[in-house]
């Protein structure tokens, strides 16, 4: 099987597509290059699907690597017959592939290597022959020093029976089908843990059973943390109220050929064989594979949210005066230029117990004057609200807009590395006030600086296989960056590393250039960065944004490489290609068909009209004022009944969570998300979407708010 026939097995794309995308792959193209630049090669592929493709060629690669390490290891043993180099070389699953290695693996002493040690293998092959000897009188010849009687050495004959029933690829893989099919996950309290405070959120898996097929990612994950910090013992089985006997039926019916004296040492080495070795392996291999999947889901769900959060609606280039508000601490002020650089910082005491607020205002209103403040951004953390209500008291000489934005994460970009390069000079509370204030003007440009984990948008994010839920989010990243287009002259260096084709260190050159050099006016000056080659530039050029370039094509995601056909569709209109851009009468006048080349076709130049009548256009919608209930402050002041206003914060897969303006957010369950079934809960509702709910039921104690949408 070819890479291109593995890759084909899952990814619904034509051939000659999964074809070219995997080689521009190999040339070192990357997604975001390969599906806006490159679509008459993949025939249109978006990114998801060359996103796939690119995982399944890895996948492909990994398996191909894993073969040749079992050839190896089993040839090294001199243990490689041509049947089996065969069997191992036609297969494509990793789990027959392990199968077929199992009999070859260095492992600890097993009974059944002691057991060949005292030479009990041939009543083993005797007893597996199934003929009608006497196995009793027969198992007298093997007795010896270490074999004192017949019960030790059918006892020896049987764990080596039980080993090669382990080893039977056909017996586990009719077993992988039975708990495919049937295994039931079943979750007992540890009773000494069962009163401890930590363990009443996981109260519900005390005493719970269901069909492993069936349990729901998000629930699977829940009991397996349980487990993990010890308050619950979990068990995977078939058929647990019998034993497992359609376990043990089906392995008797393929291994056990005869009945006769044999049989019944047959039927004591399977049972051995399943209890000891066979239910303990499939059954944490059910487990894992379940748990993979659950992590896939939950990955997805958290990239989609990802997403969601960094493509959020800015605000643009205006001046901003942010606050972090707290009570005791004060509130931290910062004021920031349209380019989000920190003009001035200080710390007023508005609320208890100071209850400097009229000192407050004044300073406030006169921050709003001092730096010609456009918009004021709000923290929702602790004192939000109070903060919130103080602010819009101020009367102001012009209009302000009030904005209050999720301050998740900020504490921990304050406090990392990227902070203090940023800002040596000042403490935390001041880099946090900055990030609130930042995350307003342009949410993508400032959460790509914070590890996605930190920001709360996920569904057991650290339960998952960290090392896919990195790949998946830096892959979220990489899409949100290049799909907005960077301004280069403004960028920040964990910005511009996200940018396809430049990474962390050309990232740093290009900033350091910049410095040395002033802003970039055109996109060929990024040839002059150091170590800034021509695959780099091919593959980041059309990303990058330059306002007021010389050639107006710099600031907009027209590829360089297509100039010299703007510029002749320009000449065969007989207007400059400035007079040619943002004009919809003459862009109507273009047929694509007449510019087709060897090296641009005709889905690249409908882009490339396409983005001419709207150059550089974000992506992204406007930012918009939202205000919450202005009587609510505290869970205390809900009651059932009441209708809020509310801004989704947060999406899984059993509801959504939506801020009402308080510290606790309320979950609105996937059944109260609307009237009828809903089996995807991002149909209905998307991140930071401003919605109506009503309250269901508040749980003081436990913190916990239901919501509906179904008003």
């Amino acid at each position: 099987m070819t890479n291109i026939d593995f890759i084909k097995l899952t990814v619904n794309a034509p051939v000659k597509s999964i074809e070219n995308t995997v080689q521009l792959l190999l040339e070192d193209c990357t997604i975001p290059f390969i599906s806006r630049y490159r679509k008459d090669k993949t025939g249109n592929l978006d990114e998801t699907i060359i996103e796939q493709i690119a995982k399944q060629n890895t996948a492909y690669d990994n398996i191909v690597k894993r073969k040749e390490a079992i050839l190896k290891s089993v040839e090294e043993q001199k243990a490689l017959t041509p049947e089996l180099k065969t069997k191992i070389q036609n297969s494509f699953d990793l789990n027959e592939l392990e199968d077929f290695y199992l009999p070859f693996k260095k492992k600890k002493k097993t009974r059944a290597d002691v057991a060949r040690e005292n030479g009990l293998e041939p009543l083993a092959k005797i007893i597996m022959a199934q003929g009608n000897d006497d196995i009793d009188f027969i198992s007298s010849r093997y007795l010896n020093k270490n074999v004192k009687n017949e019960d030790e050495a059918l006892q020896g004959a049987r764990d080596i029976i039980a080993e090669w029933v382990n080893e039977n690829i056909y017996v586990r893989k009719q077993l992988r089908r039975l708990y495919q099919r049937k295994a039931t996950i079943e979750t007992k309290v540890v009773k000494t843990k069962k009163d401890e405070e930590a363990a009443q959120k996981f109260s519900q898996y005390f005493e719970w059973n269901e069909p492993l097929g069936k349990t729901p990612p998000h629930r699977l994950l829940a009991m397996l943390r349980a487990e993990n910090e010890g308050f619950v013992k979990m068990k995977i089985e078939v058929d647990a109220e019998n034993s497992g006997d359609e376990a043990l039926d089906l392995i008797e019916d393929i291994v056990i050929k005869k009945n006769n004296d044999t049989t019944p040492h047959i039927q004591q080495a399977i049972g051995d064989s399943y209890k000891r070795l066979l239910a303990p392996a499939i059954s944490n291999e059910s487990l894992q594979e379940a748990k993979a999947k659950a992590d896939l889901n939950s990955i997805g769900v958290f990239a989609n949210n990802l997403s969601q959060l960094l493509l959020a609606p800015p605000l643009g280039e205006k001046r901003i005066l942010a606050i972090d508000p707290g009570f005791r601490s004060g509130c931290k002020i910062v004021c920031l230029d349209e380019r989000g650089d920190l003009l001035y910082n200080e710390t007023i005491f508005p609320h208890a117990p100071q209850n400097e607020t009229v000192i407050a205002m004044k300073k406030v209103k006169s921050m709003v004057n001092a730096y010609k403040i456009d918009a004021i951004s709000i923290g929702n953390g602790t004192a939000s609200r109070e903060t919130e209500h103080f602010i819009k008291k101020i009367a102001f000489d012009k209009p302000v807009q009030v904005f209050v934005v999720s301050e998740a994460g900020a504490s921990v970009y304050s406090a990392s590395k990227i902070a203090r390069e940023e800002f040596p000079s000042y403490d935390v509370t001041v880099r946090g006030a900055v990030s609130i204030g930042r995350r307003l003007s342009d949410p993508l440009a400032e959460l790509v600086k914070i590890d996605p984990k930190a920001i709360g948008v996920g569904q057991y994010q650290h339960d998952v296989d960290q090392t896919k839920l990195k790949e998946e989010l830096d892959t979220v990243v990489v899409r949100c960056v290049n799909s907005v287009g960077i301004n280069i002259n403004t960028a920040s260096k964990h910005l511009l590393s996200y940018v396809s084709g430049i990474g962390e260190k050309l990232a740093e050159n290009i900033v350091n250039y910049r410095s040395e050099n002033g802003p970039f006016e055109d996109r060929k000056q990024l040839k002059k960065v150091p170590r800034l080659g021509d695959k780099a530039y091919q593959q980041g050029a059309a990303f990058i944004r330059i306002s007021n370039a010389k050639n107006p094509l710099d600031n907009s995601a027209v590829h360089p490489e297509a100039y010299p056909i703007v510029e002749k569709m320009a000449k065969d209109l007989k207007v400059s290609v400035n007079e040619l851009i943002a004009n919809k009468e003459k862009t109507a006048l273009i047929k694509p068909e007449n510019y087709v080349s060897g090296e641009i076709g005709l889905l690249t130049l409908k882009d490339i009209i396409k983005e001419l009548e709207k150059p550089g256009l974000d992506p992204r919608q406007s930012a918009k004022v939202f205000e919450f209930d202005a009587n609510i402050k505290t869970i205390k002041d809900l009651r059932v009944g009441m209708v809020l206003p509310g801004i989704v914060n947060n999406i899984t897969n059993f509801g959504c969570f939506v801020d009402i303006g308080i510290k606790e957010s309320g979950l609105v369950h996937i059944s109260q998300l609307k009237a009828g079934f809903v089996s995807d809960v991002n149909e209905v509702v998307k991140l930071h979407q401003h919605v109506q709910v009503k309250v269901v039921e508040v749980d003081e104690d436990r913190k916990r708010i239901a919501l509906t949408m179904v008003i």
